[in-house]
């Protein structure tokens, strides 16, 4: 089956020179449409913000970018090659798979990964199949384990949820078809990296053997407001030079989707971090890592004549050198 060509940057509606800035801004003004925490009409959003997420996660890592950029007018002899130019080949939206006794079928994942299977072939990490090692008894053969990405909402990491997955055979020699769907629980706290574990939903074991495992490996979704670092949430605050120097109450998105109140002291400087306690991912323990806002000072584009005065008494003024030696 072809593999669709994913343009990216398309996606995101830059151009193939932008810098991590502009990537960064054209995915927070997307995301804010079109991301499952925030959209109104979710599931018509769904299958938008997985194009702008796994478009911001190629190009948002320079090593994924430089290999898809890479790509260019190659792409179709990859694809006619069946492979990529990290060495996977292959399809893995519809993986290949040998049952412990030695049937040949093909994979097929619903409701998972939120990557198109173009993803997957040159980015992904699904993989699984070949003969069990360990037998059970004369002719029996475990069925080996399974594995494919599960991608996760900052809100589900948060609260938890549960996900329909179907599972679908298809025998290539065939074209028969047997499904089955499962519920997977999402536990509160889940981390990027973490697996989870279906037990006997992977390979068929032969002769009475037990099923080989899924593990699904959550991938957490970037989310517009907030950047995800071990236990806490960073959120990306940008204050006037008038509220760092005076002090001011700024209201800032907090993750169920309400506004909460910061306050912001007198003096606060560029790339300081304020604090707001308990709003982070919960630990296993019950307490929760904290929310952190990430102080950015912007200058107003322009100045009008009377402004420009005030910055002028300002600097007669002050006696602050930011340049002198202590």
């Amino acid at each position: 089956m072809p593999v669709d060509f994913k343009d990216y940057y398309a996606t995101l509606g830059i151009s193939r020179d932008a810098t991590p800035d502009d990537i960064k801004k054209a995915f927070r003004k997307l995301a804010r449409l079109y991301h499952p925490d925030v959209a109104k009409d979710k599931k018509t959003a769904e299958p938008k913000f997985k194009e702008i997420n796994e478009a911001n996660e190629v190009l948002s890592d320079p090593e994924k970018r430089r290999k898809y950029d890479q790509l260019g007018a190659n792409w179709q002899a990859y694809a006619a090659a069946g492979a990529s130019p990290g060495g996977v080949h292959g399809h893995p939206g519809h993986r290949r798979h040998t049952t412990a006794d030695g049937r040949d079928f093909e994979y097929h994942f619903g409701g998972t990964t939120g990557f198109s299977d173009f993803f997957e072939q040159f980015f992904g990490t699904r993989h699984g199949g070949g003969f069990a090692e360990n037998f059970t008894g004369s002719g029996a053969r475990p069925g080996t384990d399974t594995e494919a990405d599960l991608l996760v909402t900052l809100e589900e990491a948060l609260h938890g949820g549960e996900r329909m997955i179907r599972l679908e055979h298809v025998d290539p020699n065939t074209g028969k078809k047997t499904a089955r769907t499962i519920k997977l629980r999402i536990p509160v706290g889940v981390r990027d990296g973490q697996r989870l574990r279906t037990a006997g939903h992977g390979g068929q074991g032969v002769g009475g053997a037990p099923d080989g495992d899924l593990y699904l490996r959550v991938r957490l979704a970037a989310h517009p407001d907030y950047s995800v670092l071990g236990n806490d949430l960073h959120y990306d605050l940008t204050l006037a030079p008038w509220e760092a120097v005076l002090g001011a109450s700024i209201a800032v998105p907090l993750p169920r989707g309400q506004q909460g109140k910061l306050k912001v002291p007198p003096g606060t400087g560029s790339g300081q971090q304020l604090r707001l306690r308990g709003l982070g991912l919960p630990n296993r323990d019950g307490t929760k890592g904290d929310l952190y806002a990430v102080i950015t000072i912007a200058m107003p584009p322009t100045f009008t004549a009377e402004e420009h005065a005030l910055w002028e008494k300002l600097a007669a003024t002050s006696s602050f050198n930011p340049r002198a030696k202590s």
